[in-house]
């Protein structure tokens, strides 16, 4: 706040108020000089901007009445800096006293109102004023000396309003200084003048009599653009509709194929119910093969028929069965023959169906399937593949939800009630993998192995594949189970199968004895090469080659029976001797192992004695592993070595050298004896070994029966 000085005449009474009002108006005042322009800084043109400001005189603000020493006073104590003396200033400062500074100071308070607290010390360079300020009206009717006024001339994009408000109004050219890109913003709500109908009329020069006319026509556009623009906008919203619903089709279309997209799964999909299989046509006697897994089964079948008949005497069943085998030995077809010979509903599963990328799937999918069988109980849930599901838990921070099917699952066993009438079948392989929660006794307690089916349930199994198709009635089943030694079902249902195809192929009526030979050679070692060039040097060494198995074998007292003998190419091999067993073989003798050494031995043996040492070939490698196999575990394994006596040896490795010597020296031994003998066998059956070869190259392949009559010396009828 600023007041007067005591200086001031207490009987003068003076408008203050116009006094502020002067000083004030410097604060909104902006201005710029034309005459006197500075020397280092160049200002706007006086034609850019144009101020207006009301000048005061003394008889405006009342101070006529006072004398020339009482303003002085007044003059001092308002403005108390402004005592320098006229002769302290230049002469041109003298001619315009009055000048704007454009200098910023040390302080906001002096750049606000020119003059800082202290008195200032020297005069700056200063630019005029175009329009005197009231105050400097004032001061020049009372010649004061010259003082600086500070002026803020910012340009400021300020409404008219507020220009009005300000005490001044000025035009300005907003397009000299404003941006290109804030033209858009400070005009896009200048709206155009709309233009009437009657000034229509009146520009276009339409005559009078034309006017009812034009304003129809108009009226009558105006209504067909409307209704024009209606139809769009409606045939719009039902195109948007429309493909709504095609996206909304398209989506579930890929939620339903998995190939195309990742499927989408949602908690319903995990609650859908499951549907039970009657196996009312799958009973216990379309398993063959297995009998004595069909008793045991049997008493599973007998419990969910009768229940009462065991819980009268307090007993109960095991409420899990686990089936284990091979690949292919009819576990799957056991567990439907017991739910069909009970005729209860039959719940399939398998065990790749819990495995799922969602945490919570599998269990979740372990409930439904129990809660569906209990509330359709006396069933049979069967979970093939039981290992993938079932494996044993691991600790690790890879999988951490892991073991929640498992765990749920071993729950759900664990939670029926006694003979509540739901049968559990679980098929493996690999029951080792199996966790020990899972086999323990009051879950899978029960276990049944199903193995590969011997010579009697290889021929039940044959014969019950060869009633669906037409077969020769001359072929007998027997002879082509003792061939397949190691023959699943599966394996054996393929060979049927395979030898109806090659009858369709070669154009007969019905399968015979010949397609069955051919799909069993097939399978065994591999298809025929008829393609392969073969000259004829190699196929005599071939012929003499398997003759010379041959021979031994049909010799040898304690060798398996021959079964055919052929150089057709199969496989990797030039040509076979295929053995047939009487009956399967569950142990073997010392002198049986002999036989089989000296029947391998037979091809090298008669290249030797036909060609010379200098012709041998590398077909009788595969002859000599399996020897030296049979030799070593004589030696190692069976203890039929009077050298070494009955000790074994798994890890030859780690004996000692001295036990390794004398375990090869013994094996060497061994296998010099066996084809001794298998060489003395041959020069004494010379001439059966050469009528053999010669009959081979002929027809390339001899059953047993043709075998038989070609060393006794008589000719074959009908080849």
């Amino acid at each position: 706040m600023y007041s007067l000085s005591s200086s001031v005449q207490p009987q003068v009474t003076v408008p203050l108020s116009h006094l502020i009002n002067a000083l004030h108006s410097l604060k909104g005042s902006v201005s710029c000089s034309s005459s006197v322009k500075p020397q280092h800084r160049e200002t706007a043109s006086e034609k850019d901007l144009h101020i207006t400001e009301p000048s005061w005189t003394l008889r405006d603000l009342g101070l006529t009445d006072l004398g020339v020493g009482q303003l002085h006073e007044l003059v001092d104590s308002l403005l108390p800096y402004v005592n320098h003396k006229v002769s302290s200033l230049p002469s041109r400062a003298r001619l315009h006293p009055w000048k704007n500074s454009y200098l910023s100071t040390h302080s906001f308070f002096h750049n606000k109102y020119g003059f800082s607290v202290a008195k200032t010390g020297g005069i700056s360079p200063v630019m005029c004023r175009q329009n005197p300020s009231p105050l400097q009206a004032v001061c020049s009717d009372l010649k004061i000396w010259p003082m600086r006024v500070q002026t803020r001339g910012f340009k400021t994009l300020k409404s008219k309003t507020r220009r009005l408000q300000g005490g001044f109004d000025r035009t300005v050219d907003t397009d000299t200084f404003t941006p290109s890109f804030m033209k858009g913003f400070l005009t896009r709500d200048k709206g155009q003048d709309v233009e009437t109908l009657d000034r229509l009329l009146k520009n276009k020069n339409i005559p009078d009599g034309h006017h009812d006319a034009f304003k129809t026509g108009f009226a009558e556009g105006f209504l067909k653009a409307q209704a024009l623009t209606q139809k769009t906008q409606e045939s719009l919203r039902r195109t948007r509709l429309i493909l709504l619903v095609l996206l909304l089709v398209g989506l579930y279309g890929l939620s339903k194929t998995p190939f195309l997209s990742v499927r989408f799964r949602t908690t319903s999909g995990l609650d859908s119910a499951v549907d039970p299989v009657h196996m009312k046509n799958v009973t216990f006697e379309h398993v063959k093969g297995v009998d004595e897994a069909k008793h045991e089964l049997q008493e599973v079948v007998e419990f969910l028929r009768n229940p009462q008949k065991f819980t009268v005497l307090g007993g109960k069943l095991p409420k899990g069965i686990l089936l284990v085998g091979p690949p292919g030995t009819g576990k799957t077809l056991l567990a439907r023959a017991v739910a069909g010979e009970a005729d209860v509903p039959f719940y399939y599963a398998s065990g790749s169906e819990f495995d799922e990328m969602f945490v919570g799937v599998g269990a979740s999918r372990i409930r439904n399937l129990f809660r569906e069988a209990k509330g359709n109980a006396p069933c049979v849930i069967f979970i093939d593949e039981l290992d993938s599901v079932g494996g044993k838990r691991i600790e690790s921070p890879m999988h951490p939800y892991s073991r929640q099917t498992i765990n749920q699952l071993l729950a759900e066993m664990d939670g029926f009630k006694p003979n509540e009438g739901v049968i559990i079948i679980g098929a493996t392989n690999f029951p080792e993998a199996l966790d020990n929660a899972l086999i323990r006794p009051g879950r899978f307690d029960m276990q049944v192995t199903v193995p590969r089916p011997d010579v009697k349930g290889r021929t039940e199994i044959l014969k019950w594949y060869l009633k669906k198709i037409k077969v020769d009635p001359a072929v007998e089943a027997e002879i082509i189970a003792r061939g397949t030694v190691g023959f699943s079902g599966a394996e054996l249902e393929n060979l049927v199968n395979q030898s109806a195809l090659k009858a369709a192929v070669d154009g007969k009526d019905m399968v015979t004895m010949k397609e069955l030979e051919f799909a069993k050679d097939k399978i065994l070692m591999g298809p025929e090469r008829r393609s392969a060039e073969i000259d004829k040097k190699n196929k005599v060494i071939t012929a003499y080659h398997e003759s010379g198995h041959a021979i031994i074998a049909y010799y040898t007292k304690d060798a398996m029976p021959i079964n055919k003998a052929t150089i057709m190419p199969r496989g990797p091999t030039l040509g076979h001797v295929s053995m047939l067993p009487e009956n399967d073989r569950w142990s073997e003798t010392r002198a049986q192992l002999l036989a089989q050494m000296d029947v391998s031995m037979g091809g090298r043996v008669a290249e030797e004695l036909i060609f010379g040492n200098e012709n041998i070939t590398t077909g009788a490698s595969s002859d000599f592993d399996s020897a030296t196999k049979i030799a070593k575990m004589m030696v190692t394994r069976f203890g039929m070595s009077e050298k070494l006596g009955v000790m074994t040896y798994t890890d030859v490795a780690k004996q000692s050298p001295e036990t390794q010597a004398a375990i090869e020296q013994e094996v060497r031994a061994i296998l010099k004896d066996s084809y001794e003998r298998a060489r003395s066998l041959l020069k004494s059956r010379a001439k059966e070994h050469k009528n053999l070869a010669e009959a081979l190259l002929r027809y390339e392949t001899l059953d047993a029966k043709e075998i038989q009559m070609v060393l006794e010396g008589k000719t074959l009828a009908g080849r």
